[in-house]
This record gives structure tokens, C-alpha cells and sequence, in this order.
């Protein structure tokens, strides 16, 4: 159990820490000097109950509930210390209120000094605590009268502790491992170690780590936890880590970092949060309220953009928070905003969404969002969530801290439906299988002669619209099933078959035998069809292009077409002048002379392989693109169609037209040996 004392300056909280523990948690020359806590202190003991129990002692200073608030997160139990003879101070207002805005509803109140108070000034300063206590978690925490002076009360004390301590459940270690960082030493003889509040998951010595949000990697050589020598470090545990890594240094990790598993490093410095205004605030909350902002051991400079309207001061609303560095935290994480100035408390809540957008915040899906999002259990909050768009497991998971485990129990518990990486309702997911076969359906009606629906314009005419991985994955699963079919960049229903009428398929049948004998490397165009047949040009060309939908021709220049067979010889003339010439780079001349046509028919050709990407142009060399080299291969499709979209009417609007990476493109210089153009 951690537990971290809260109270006025002087009440007497690191002597109470002495007196319970035996150990003086003022570490600090000035501290010893002054008589009062600036930083944080620790101190661990066996209280009685067989476990170690670790203390946070935190300053009461006004100028320093920064330092406070560093020690209060990830606290089990909070100590409140009222000095007899002072009674309810500010600070301890301050301390109260913040302990409310932390949720830390599990507290003992100390009534310290209290040799120096008779029983009618005890019960006075009783009364006062319980006034101050209404209506927030600690209100009916228990008081006792303690003389750290004296020792009267002290076991009384420690035995309440150690009952509480029985009392508080492990934390859940099964997670990824989190650590807040306040403290960041180097140790003679180890190198560099960090001190801080294990949040979540378990560690152990090896692991590899990353210390977020500077991003430097680190690897476990050592771990104390609750002040002992362990090989491991969970949840709930103050911990020590010595870190080795080539950049890990003490000025290189500051107090408010985290430790983290890899997985987790995601800083952000935009964040959508449920806040809840102090009543001692005099004004609202409005856009761009500038304030600090503290979770766990982080300080950060923050602007407040409520999303719906000003948050009334003692009132609760959805805001967005805009950070003024990024920062590493948890989705339901506790957070703490105080003035610039430093001066007061003006609230506090949780964070709800670490990826808030900086458009379209208060539209009503995205508030509709936030509010789902508030549920603490991951199935709730996913069912919420799912209830009102998709939801992107691996940012789920990794935002809220959740094994792998943890997930698949969310999922289930949820009743999700999953789509690649997204998760979707299965209300949904049964929309959006209807409107697939609505959208195809009616595709086919109105365009019988195409052979289906694009599927990027499929993709944005569904609703949600999905991202193209999770799309293409639900194509895959309805083609798996059997409602759908992929063919290419296209879509179709299953059954639907691109058909040439009994008149087409004769005129077919007259032109294809010119593009398949001796002059298939130089065919007819279509004026040359229309002249030999007698036909109007309208009308072959019209034909054609049907049958370029069929995947029989390619359409390699205006009116020109070429057998799909011989586009497939073609490439494998291309690979093998290629194959021949310096570098790979080969010029125009070399391919037209294997094919034996004329140099404009040969540029037309290897125009066309430019354009699909298959050949890359440098001036008047080519070469082989290796990442699509096999755009025209042999595969087939389904009714014996070759597979490959080139050539059909919206090939552009399928995926495969994205920028090849690596290799020279179009703009690219060739090898030197290539010589100039």
C-alpha cells in the first residue's frame, strides 16, 4: 500500500512519517535546515501486517502543491494532518480539494499536536475537520489524535493503517508496464536509476523499456520495490529502476516522464477530458483558459477549449485540452489544473481521448464520443463507444494500458464484431454488409456492360466509411462468404458476368484474329476495323472497349488495341532487353527491334507501361519498376478473366495507384553508367 500525507505547512507530516516508519523523510540539507519538506520524501516500514507499507510525505507550502501533486498520484490512501493547534488551514482546504478531484476516497485523518490541545479544543478542531470534509470522498474518513511528541495515538494509527492495508486490493498487473518518474539520480557504482509510483503491469530485470515522451530506449539492469532488492516491480509498488542505455543519463529523464513498455510510446499534447470546476472558482471556464496542468508527476502549460458551453464553476462538462508540449499519459488518468500564477486549484478530472482532433471538436458524434469513453471498464467503454462509430483496437488498447488478454475479454464482453484492426457493432456490421449488397445490386442495374463497382468508390459510398485496410479486410471476409467478389480494383456480386451480345461477340470474333497473328506487335486501329468491315467507327470501338472490360484487349493508345496476351508477351520482351542492357536501363530503339514495329507504335507501347507503372523513364531510358513487375502477369480471376485492373475505365480509383516506394521514379536520375539522354 502507498499512502500520501496531505496538510498545512508545519502540521507536523514528516514527523508523524518518523514516528509511524522511523525513518525521516526529509532528505534534503535545506529541509533539515528549515524544518520543512520542499520535496518529496519516502519512507517504507513494516507496519505490523507483514507487507510494506510505502509513505509519500509531500510539502504543505503553498508555493509548492506543484511538489504536492507530484507525489499524490498513484496513492492507495490518503494521511491528513491537522495540527490540534493550528485546526483547517488553507493548504489544507487546497489539499482536501485536490484529494476530491483525484478520486482518492480512502483516507484517516491525523489530529497531530495533540498534546498541546485539551479535550474542549480537540472536539473544536474535530468539528472543523468534519466541516471541511463535507461532501468530498473524505468525508467520513476517521480522525484520530496522534503526538508524534508523545507517541499518544501512534499505535492506534499504525493499527488503522495496517487494517486498511488488509484491506486494498492488488492493483492488475497483467498490463503493460507504466511508471511515473519523481525522482531521476545517478548511484555510484549502478549509473543512473529513477524513482516513481509503478501505475500499472509488472517489470522485471532485462526488459527493454522506453522513458516517454522523449522517446530514449532503456534497459532494466536493477529494481528495488517498497525499498528491498526485487527482480520484478508491479503495479501498486514503489520502484527503483537502474536504466542502462545509451542515452539515458540523469539530466536526460525528468520528473514527470514514464517508463514505459515500447508499445505505449505515444505522447500527445492534444486531449479530450471530463473536467470538474472547483465551486471556489470565481468565474467560468471559457475558450483558451490558460492554466497548468499536473497528472501523476508531469507539469505542463495548458489552454482549455470547452466543447460544449463555459463549465460553471462547481459544474462538470467535456473539454479539450491543448498542451504546450507533448506529454505521456492514460486514457482515465487524473489530472489536476491550476492557475499560471500558481496560486490556486481550479479543478481537475480525467482524460477520456489522448488523439482529440483539432477540427470538428463539438460536432455531436465526437461529444457523443467523449461520453461513452467516461465508462471505467473497457467492455463498457467500448460498447459505448461502438455504439457511435468504429473503434481502432490497437490505439484502444494501447491508450488505456490493456494486454492483449484484456483486449480479446473488452471484445468479447463488448459483443464486437472486428474488421482487421477495427471493431465495430455488429448492428453496424450488419449495415454495412446490407448496403454492400444494396450499392452492387443497383450497380449492376444501371451499368450491365461494367464488369463492377470500383472498390474505392464503393468504399466511399458506405457508411461508416471504413479506413482502406479495414475495408479491403471486410471485402475480403463478405468475398469469404460468398455475397461478394473481388476481381481487381472492382467489386461485383456474385453471378454477375460481363456479357457481349450474339452481334458483338460476331463482330469480336472478325477483329480479333488481327490482334493475335504475325502484326499482333502492330494490330489495325480502329478506323482501320471500320474501314475493312464497313462498320461505323462508333460501333467497333464501342465493341472494343467492352472487351477490354472482359480483360481480352488493352487499350494502349487512343483507338489502338492490343490482344491481352500479347501485352502479357510484350513485358516479357521488355524483361528480357532489360535483362541485357547495362544497369537495366535499355532505350526505345532496343524494344522496338524485338518487336519489329514502327518507333511510334514502340513509344506508344512503352508509354503505356509507364503510365501503369510497370517501366520507370528517365529522358529516353527504362527499366524495370521491380514493384510492379507483375502488374501483367499470368494469374486469372474467376471465368477465366486475367486478374490485373490495368487498362479498365477506373483503375484509377482502386488501390494499387499509390506511389511506389523505393527505386527511381519518373523524375529520377538513372546510374551514371547510363549515361545522358
Amino acid at each position: 500500500m502507498i499512502v500520501g500525507t496531505a496538510g498545512h505547512i508545519d502540521h507536523g507530516k514528516t514527523a508523524l512519517v518518523k514516528a509511524l516508519t522511523g525513518t525521516d523523510a526529509d532528505r534534503l540539507a535545506e529541509e533539515k535546515a528549515r524544518g520543512i519538506t520542499i520535496d518529496l520524501g519516502f519512507a517504507y516500514a513494516d507496519l505490523g501486517g507483514g507487507s510494506v507499507t510505502g509513505f509519500v510525505d509531500v510539502p504543505g507550502h503553498e508555493r509548492l502543491i506543484h511538489t504536492m501533486l507530484a507525489g499524490a498520484g498513484g496513492i492507495d490512501m490518503a494521511l491528513l494532518v491537522v495540527a490540534a493547534d493550528d485546526s483547517v488551514m488553507p493548504q489544507t482546504r487546497e489539499h482536501v480539494a485536490i484529494l476530491d478531484l483525484l478520486d482518492i476516497g480512502r483516507g484517516l485523518v491525523a489530529l497531530t499536536k495533540a498534546d498541546l490541545a485539551d479535550e474542549a479544543r480537540r472536539a473544536a478542531v474535530t468539528a472543523e475537520i468534519r466541516a471541511a470534509l463535507e461532501g468530498t470522498a473524505l468525508a467520513d474518513a476517521p480522525i484520530l489524535p496522534v503526538s508524534s511528541l508523545t507517541g499518544e495515538g501512534v499505535e492506534a494509527l499504525r493499527s488503522a493503517l495496517v487494517a486498511a492495508e488488509a484491506q486494498t486490493t492488488a492493483r492488475h498487473a497483467e498490463g503493460p508496464v507504466r511508471l511515473a518518474v519523481d525522482r531521476s539520480f545517478t548511484l555510484s557504482g549502478a549509473g543512473t536509476v529513477v524513482t516513481g509510483t509503478m501505475l500499472t503491469g509488472r517489470v522485471a530485470v532485462g526488459d527493454q523499456v522506453i522513458v516517454s515522451p522523449s522517446g530514449l530506449p532503456a534497459r532494466v539492469r536493477g529494481i528495488h520495490a517498497q525499498n528491498r532488492p526485487a527482480t520484478e516491480g508491479l503495479a501498486g509498488q514503489r520502484c527503483a529502476l537502474n536504466l542502462a542505455g545509451e542515452a539515458i543519463s540523469k539530466d536526460a529523464i525528468h520528473r514527470g516522464d514514464l517508463v514505459l513498455a515500447p508499445a505505449l510510446h505515444a505522447p500527445t499534447d492534444r486531449i479530450d477530458a471530463w473536467l470538474t470546476v472547483l465551486p471556489s472558482e470565481l468565474r467560468p471556464i471559457g475558450t483558451w483558459f490558460p492554466a497548468r496542468l499536473h497528472s501523476h508527476a508531469v507539469e505542463a502549460g495548458a489552454r482549455i477549449v470547452p466543447l460544449s458551453d463555459p463549465i460553471q464553476p462547481g459544474s462538470s462538462g467535456p473539454v479539450q485540452i491543448v498542451l504546450d508540449r507533448p506529454i505521456a499519459a492514460a486514457v482515465h488518468d487524473r489530472f489536476i489544473l491550476r492557475d499560471v500564477s500558481a496560486n490556486r486549484t481550479i479543478g481537475g478530472g480525467r482524460f477520456l481521448d489522448l488523439r482529440a482532433p483539432a477540427r470538428k471538436r463539438r460536432t455531436p458524434e465526437r461529444l457523443a464520443l467523449i461520453r461513452a469513453a467516461r465508462a471505467e471498464d473497457p467492455a463498457a467503454a467500448l460498447a459505448a463507444m461502438l455504439a457511435v462509430a468504429p473503434v481502432d483496437l490497437p490505439v484502444f488498447a494501447r491508450d488505456r494500458s490493456l494486454s492483449r488478454a484484456a483486449l480479446a475479454e473488452a471484445i468479447r464482453n463488448a459483443d464486437a464484431a472486428t474488421i482487421g484492426d477495427l471493431a465495430i457493432g455488429r448492428h453496424t456490421l450488419g449495415s454495412l454488409q446490407r448496403q454492400l449488397t444494396e450499392a452492387l445490386t443497383q450497380f449492376h442495374e444501371d451499368n450491365p456492360d461494367l464488369p463492377g463497382l470500383g472498390r474505392e468508390r464503393l468504399r466511399l459510398a458506405l457508411q461508416p466509411r471504413l479506413p482502406k485496410d479495414a475495408a479491403l479486410a471486410f471485402l475480403r471476409s463478405e468475398a469469404d462468404a460468398g455475397r461478394a467478389v473481388l476481381d481487381g480494383a472492382f467489386v461485383r456480386l456474385p453471378g454477375h458476368e460481363v456479357r457481349l451480345t450474339p452481334e458483338d461477340e460476331a463482330l469480336w470474333n472478325r477483329i480479333a484474329p488481327a490482334l493475335v497473328g504475325e502484326m499482333r506487335f502492330r494490330p489495325p486501329r480502329v478506323r482501320d476495323f471500320a474501314a475493312e468491315f464497313g462498320i461505323d467507327e462508333r460501333e467497333v470501338r464501342r465493341v472494343l472497349r467492352l472487351t477490354q472490360r472482359l480483360g481480352r484487349t488493352d487499350q494502349i493508345a487512343q483507338d489502338h488495341f492490343f490482344a491481352r496476351p500479347v501485352t502479357a508477351e510484350m513485358v516479357a520482351i521488355i524483361r528480357d532487353v532489360a535483362a541485357q542492357a547495362p544497369d537495366g536501363w535499355f532505350t526505345a530503339p532496343a524494344f522496338r527491334d524485338r518487336v519489329q514495329n514502327g518507333r511510334k507504335v514502340a513509344i506508344e507501347i512503352l508509354d503505356f507501361f509507364d503510365r501503369h507503372g510497370l517501366t520507370l523513364r528517365r529522358g529516353d531510358l527504362r527499366r524495370i519498376n521491380p514493384h510492379r513487375a507483375d502488374l501483367f502477369g499470368e494469374p486469372k480471376s474467376e471465368h477465366g478473366r486475367e486478374s490485373s485492373p490495368v487498362g479498365r475505365p477506373d483503375f484509377k480509383s482502386g488501390w494499387g495507384s499509390e506511389t511506389v516506394p523505393g527505386g527511381f521514379d519518373s523524375h529520377s536520375l538513372p546510374p551514371s553508367s547510363a549515361g545522358q539522354p
